[in-house]
């Protein structure tokens, strides 16, 4: 995980504007503490904050085309980039680095091969010799990116908020599998999939062998390391079964392709929790059958609390539900980089592929159960993708998510959606489940869905709902509209995560980049028609479906 800081259209002096952009990529030195680089001519600035997982000798950035006349500055890993690599026998590679690749396909195909990669990336080149500029970001956003402009016109593209922050007058997120050329400053999609279409999908076969390969290979070629790594095991489903499968390939080297052994061969796994939350027995549970060095990390209530002025300022947004489970996560990404570790496998996206959130009971039919994946999906990099990478890389360590591997969402996305439904004999994921059951104990292959935030204890949740309602007022959620005309909070929690944002992020423009949406137990706001009683709540805990959690506010 790396940070860069980019200035083009530059409308200063290039001397007065490189201690600033120096400056502001300083506010991210966390994402990349291990090497600063910067690249500076008369027309634009590149910085870069480095944290090295491939090639750490060499690697370092900007990276240059061996003309030097491309530069790039990029944050992210290219999970085939040694096949990419090998379409290039005459390309004069400088360094080990996964992400130098890029430089090679944008030589030879110009604008049109982002969709050639597998990665996680957002990255800025510039062409010295025609002054033009290429940005780019992954196909789901696990890499967050963001641009703005200052009071001069000048445009800035940025791994985080807080590096535009105060420069910037207006800010935005860059989307999620697009890219944008200075040829005419327009944003394209470049990720595009024929399942995004119910139509498309309605008839396949489900084959769950062939689930459970893709996700395998995805895992596998997700451990290209030249560092210590890790796995997150929150002892659910998707974080067991992603840790199950790293297990089995974590003895031999991924990036000598499996023929040398692997240069650290103890597997260690973390969990985090409240003191008897359930999250940790059952993440005990699978480590000693997987058979993983564990380390729990315990915090108490009052840690928590502590730190949410820290988290707001690191995960950058004022939502519930990624407030709620980013301060666990920050708190134990701390320990683990004690450890040495610098790369974690995570479980993100299963719930968004296979419909494994517990609302989805309530979806009417196989298309809108289908179409809500969907949804889900082109949200996430502002919720699930924004937590799991900033609450990590707030310590500098980059985390992975198989299962948003473009290779295997295309599997699992093409899947009948009609077997993904949750009925009388199938429980949510059924899928994900049939396939790895084998490998995880049987408990936990068929445990129901807990929501990360709940699973850590659920006296967490509580105690913030109880803070919140000492420390904000009746009045002054009745006149949030005037203390946030943009984004009005819409209830007591989220008017005090506000209250600290502002704290960090004063303008409207980083006010406005945050999404707002009314949720149950984490569904889109569309998906609120599914059932009566949804229309009338807004609580993202999964404890907020009656009679489908086994825990839940309401029995009826």
């Amino acid at each position: 995980m790396c940070g860069i800081v980019c200035a083009f259209d530059i409308k200063q002096k290039v001397d007065d504007l490189r201690p600033q952009v120096l400056e502001m990529a300083k506010t991210i030195r966390h994402r990349g503490p291990d090497w600063s680089g910067i690249y500076s001519d008369d027309k634009v600035i590149m910085a870069h904050e480095r944290l090295a997982i491939v090639d750490p000798a060499s690697g370092k950035q900007p990276l240059f085309s061996p003309d030097k006349k491309l530069i790039l500055a990029a944050n992210g890993e290219i999970y085939n980039h040694k096949a990419l690599r090998s379409q290039f026998p005459d390309y004069d590679f400088q360094t080990e680095s996964d992400c130098e690749v890029i430089l090679a396909l944008y030589q030879e195909k110009g604008v049109d091969f982002v969709d050639d990669m597998n990665g996680i990336f957002g990255f800025a080149i510039y062409d010295a010799e025609k002054d033009e500029y290429f940005v780019a970001r992954d196909h789901m956003g696990i890499i967050p990116l963001y641009i703005g402009w200052d009071k001069n016109g000048t445009f800035y593209v940025a791994s985080e908020l807080k590096a535009l922050e105060g420069i910037c007058t207006k800010i935005e997120l860059f989307p999620p599998g697009h890219y944008m050329s200075s040829k005419d400053g327009e944003f394209v999609k470049w990720y595009k999939r024929d399942w995004s279409e119910y139509e498309a999908v309605k008839e396949n076969e489900t084959s769950v062998a062939e689930v459970k390969q893709a996700l395998e290979d995805a895992v596998h070629r997700q451990l290209m390391s030249d560092v210590p790594y890790g796995v997150l095991l929150s002892g659910g489903l998707d974080s067991s079964v992603t840790s199950a499968i790293a297990k089995k390939y974590s003895e031999r080297r991924v990036e000598a392709d499996d023929k040398e052994k692997a240069w650290w061969p103890q597997l260690h796994s973390f969990s985090v929790g409240l003191e008897g939350s359930p999250d940790l027995a059952a993440a005990k549970k699978v480590a000693d059958h997987i058979g993983t060095v564990h380390h729990e990390i315990k915090f108490t209530i009052q840690e928590g609390l502590d730190a949410i002025k820290d988290v707001i300022h690191n995960i950058e947004t004022y939502d519930i539900t990624t407030i709620r489970s980013s301060t666990p996560m920050y708190l134990m990404a701390r320990v683990i980089k004690s450890m040495g570790i610098k790369m974690v496998l995570s479980g993100e996206g299963a719930d968004e592929l296979f419909g494994g959130y517990l609302y989805f009971h309530k979806a009417p039919n196989a298309q809108e159960f289908h179409e809500e994946t969907v949804r889900k999906l082109d949200k996430l990099h502002m919720y699930d993708c924004l937590r799991a990478n900033k609450s990590l890389a707030a310590w500098g360590i980059e985390g992975r998510v198989p299962f948003l591997d473009k290779e295997f969402m295309d599997v699992a996305m093409r899947i009948n959606p009609k077997d993904k439904m949750i009925n009388g004999e199938r429980m949510e994921k059924w899928v994900i489940r049939k396939a790895f059951e084998d490998y995880i104990p049987e408990s936990v292959a068929w445990r129901q869905k807990e929501q990360f935030s709940d699973g850590v204890g659920y006296s967490w949740i509580d105690t913030l709902k109880e803070l919140v309602e000492k420390e904000v007022t009746d009045e002054q959620i009745e006149n949030a509209k005037f203390r946030f005309p943009i984004n009005t909070p819409l209830n007591k929690e989220e008017y005090y995560y506000r209250t600290i944002f502002e704290g960090h992020f004063p303008s409207d423009a980083a006010a406005l980049s945050v999404p707002q949406e009314a949720s149950v137990a984490c569904s889109t706001a569309t998906a609120l028609e599914w059932d009566e009683a949804f229309k009338n709540m807004n609580d993202p805990s999964g404890r907020a479906i009656a009679n489908v959690h086994s825990d839940s506010y309401v029995k009826a």
